[in-house]
């Protein structure tokens, strides 16, 4: 009876063993930024909901030296359990990411939402190819350039050393006549403050959190692309879950989501005030820097579908059909 009761016990603690996770999550942005307060958030509910089974510990700034663009990989590899990353900064692994940086395809949330309902499932199916689930995805607000010198006409580009996102965004300020320079959050203070960098393209919560007013003087709201971030988890630690476990936490992402949404839409304004506060102009672009902009890049969309491939064609299809 004795050595039974023992083996039920040692039994017992296995499976409870097996079932607990304390996870580590990559976060490239800075500890104020809107997204690692949401990845926060996420966290205590998930410990809330599983009792403590579930821990996240929240890791802002790439403290754990994993960049924003080695992020998909480094869930993949399992590196570490789980790290949110900027769709757009990893298409070198998953090319159909960046269709949401198609410049002036999508012109507001209404629109993002609707191109979300129609890639999401693409883009959860190549992540799942690349051993990761999403849990939630939540976009930046509207994007905009930051400069030094003011911005009227398309003459003004010229030579203009500009932060890029990805290749979509490099071949659109190389037509413009600037030179691209594509780097991760953590690079562009130190840039700006060797001169480096004249420019940069980024949302208000970027560049109030990097305090760009020390740096740059003009803000120019040209919402010519969209960039969402993904809260990914290595599958072989989702696996090790139990059911009631994945449940729970597919239901808090499910549920918070649309709430990490509200809380993207109030940045802009927010942080755009902000700026302003801090001596920084802002501004709608002129017209003639729009219309540059927008002609510079008109073919990029059909560009997209024929690099990455029918899947992207047929998602642009369809989004400009609904619109």
């Amino acid at each position: 009876m004795i050595r039974l009761l023992a083996l039920a016990g040692a039994t017992a603690f296995s499976v409870s063993a097996a079932s607990a996770a304390d996870w580590d999550v990559s976060i490239p942005w800075g500890p104020t930024e809107f997204h690692t307060v949401n990845a926060q958030n996420f966290a205590d509910a998930v410990a809330e909901a599983t009792d403590g089974e579930v821990t996240m510990t929240v890791h802002p700034g790439g403290a754990l030296g994993i960049r924003a663009n080695e992020s998909l990989r480094a869930v993949e590899d399992g590196a570490v359990q789980m790290a949110e990353f900027a769709a757009f900064q990893n298409v070198g692994d998953v090319p159909i990411l960046g269709i949401e940086s198609i410049p002036f395809l999508i012109s507001d949330y209404g629109q993002l939402r609707k191109m979300h309902e129609i890639v999401r499932p693409t883009w959860e199916a190549e992540l799942e190819k690349r051993n990761q689930k999403a849990l939630y995805i939540v976009p930046w607000p509207s994007q905009n350039f930051f400069t030094k010198e003011p911005v009227e006409t398309a003459d003004d580009f010229d030579g203009v050393r500009m932060r890029t996102y990805d290749a979509n965004t490099a071949t659109m300020v190389q037509r413009l006549g600037m030179v691209p320079l594509q780097m991760n959050n953590t690079d562009i203070v130190p840039a700006l403050a060797t001169g480096k960098l004249d420019a940069v393209m980024t949302s208000g919560t970027t560049a109030a959190a990097q305090k760009y007013w020390e740096f740059l003087n003009h803000t120019y709201n040209t919402n010519h692309l969209w960039a969402s971030n993904i809260m990914s988890v290595n599958l072989d630690a989702w696996n090790e879950l139990t059911p009631e476990q994945q449940a729970a936490i597919e239901e808090l992402a499910a549920k918070m989501e649309p709430d990490f949404w509200a809380v993207s839409e109030a940045e802009h304004g927010k942080r755009m005030q902000q700026l302003k506060d801090n001596g920084m102009t802002v501004q709608a672009p002129s017209a003639d820097m729009l219309q540059s902009m927008q002609a510079a890049t008109a073919d990029m969309a059909d560009e997209f579908a024929d690099r990455v491939g029918p899947e992207a064609a047929r998602a642009i299809e369809k989004f400009k059909a609904g619109n």
